[in-house]
């Protein structure tokens, strides 16, 4: 069958401006987790557009789920899955150039906390989702729309939610899921590739405690437990851990460094050997933020992010503890990081310091070897004859390592052009955090593109 192509209107494409900024304006911060008002919202423009959604799990932060069903003489697989998350992390109004919870529109950008990560996600989504619908395509598998709570914090009230409790809102046994993290133009040496997420890093939350001697804090002692965590928690955050360079990494480099010229393409096997890789890393790239991101998917990651110990200021506490956002390389296991960190504080013994798994979550990976992977092949071919589309793995996580529990396929693919002057990795939980409307409104001719002809074909 040959595929049906829809491209939005003006009007399409407005209307979705509208409905983004409508979302950025209701403050979705995590923690506490304000998400009731968001889902409310969308409940509301589903019902005006005549989808029947459900709302689940916590009253007070629940998830969203509706359907568009594919006729049974059409329907050739199980349904695929558009994910968003409308939570956010917080923001400080102080730090930022127009406030972060106002959808303010200036200099060809829409500003906000979740303009990127992810409400931008929502509104395109649920924009195909709709014109899907208005222009009644023959689709060939059900296509189901899930705006999930709780993302930010660990997806307990969202999308875990939903898998171990009501898997058969997500069709049970989902065959694919298209979700954050994908699909951005990145620039390099002239070059624009758009990696598409086909992995990404595990989970391993730690936390760190000391015991020291209490007594009077106007009598400094040698066995002070802040300052001997503050000496472990310095280690730990300049320590570089061994490297553990996975076959997805490896293929990630592999495929960035194919269209380049001279030296690119004999460095990978350079950067991804344990001997070599590290010493190399600094001066075969020489850009912070970019081999910063290099380095994280090569090796495990721990970073000290809350501090907890004493009562009282004039009393030496007995106890302090430091919690780890620790992050795993493929393969790797919450326990083998522990170990490298006992032997980067200088505790290989285990005798001063304790350090206890509060969680883990292992990193997972998706094949390329299927029919949508080569559609977004073909579609960002079109869409940008000089194109890269490269498989990458992230070093965060997301809902996509619930979703791979049904056995579905799932794929960071965001589609959004961007310019050489944004920082877009510094915008994600950062400040003045924004998104460019013509990047945006070309991310929803992109997404649109991609499904009408998968879902035609």
């Amino acid at each position: 069958m040959k595929p049906i192509l829809i491209t939005p209107t003006p009007d399409d494409l407005a209307a979705a401006e509208d409905l983004l900024k409508a979302l950025l304006r209701i403050d979705t911060s995590n923690p506490p987790g304000r998400e009731r008002e968001a889902i409310d919202f969308l409940r509301w423009q589903c019902v005006s557009d005549g989808f029947g959604p459900e709302i689940v799990g916590n009253p007070e932060r629940p998830n969203l789920v509706f359907k568009l069903e594919a006729a049974p003489e059409n329907r050739k697989g199980p349904p695929l899955i558009l994910s968003c998350h409308v939570d956010t992390v917080p923001a400080d109004p102080s730090r930022w150039t127009h406030p972060p919870f106002s959808g303010h529109q200036a200099n060809g950008y829409i500003w906000g906390r979740g303009a990127l990560d992810m409400k931008g996600f929502a509104a395109m989504a649920f924009t195909v989702m709709r014109l899907l619908r208005r222009h009644r395509l023959p689709i060939n598998r059900d296509v189901i729309f899930a705006a999930v709570s709780d993302e930010e914090a660990g997806t307990d009230q969202g999308s875990a939610w939903l898998v171990e409790n009501r898997p058969d809102l997500l069709g049970d046994r989902p065959a694919y899921v298209i979700n954050e993290v994908g699909g951005f133009t990145v620039h390099h040496k002239g070059l624009r590739y758009y990696p598409v997420q086909v992995a990404e890093k595990g989970i391993a939350w730690l936390r760190l405690t000391i015991q020291g001697s209490p007594g009077h804090s106007s009598l400094p002692g040698q066995d002070n437990a802040v300052a001997l965590l503050a000496e472990a928690a310095d280690k730990i955050a300049k320590a570089r851990l061994p490297w553990h360079p996975s076959d997805v990494a490896k293929r990630y480099l592999k495929a960035f460094a194919e269209p380049l010229k001279g030296s690119a393409k004999t460095l990978v096997p350079l950067l991804s050997n344990p001997a070599t890789g590290p010493g190399l890393l600094s001066r075969a790239i020489s850009d912070p933020s970019r081999r910063a991101a290099i380095e994280a998917i090569l090796r495990n990651t721990a970073t000290p992010t809350r501090i907890s110990g004493g009562i009282s200021i004039n009393m030496l506490p007995y106890e302090a503890s430091v919690d780890i956002d620790g992050r795993l390389a493929p393969g790797q296991k919450a326990k083998y990081l522990v170990s490298e960190l006992y032997k980067a504080i200088g505790d290989p013994d285990r005798a001063k310091y304790r350090i206890e798994i509060l969680r883990e979550s292992p990193a997972v990976e998706f094949t390329t070897e299927t029919p949508l992977y080569e559609h977004i092949r073909e579609v960002m071919a079109l869409r940008d004859p000089e194109a890269h589309v490269v498989p990458s793995v992230i070093p965060g996580f997301t809902d996509s390592r619930n979703y791979a529990k049904l056995g579905a396929v799932c794929y960071g693919f965001y589609p959004l052009r961007l310019p050489p002057d944004l920082d877009f990795a510094s915008l994600f939980h950062g400040d003045d955090e924004r998104i460019p409307v013509d990047g945006f409104d070309w991310g929803i001719e992109t997404l649109m593109h991609l499904l009408s002809r998968f879902l035609t074909t």
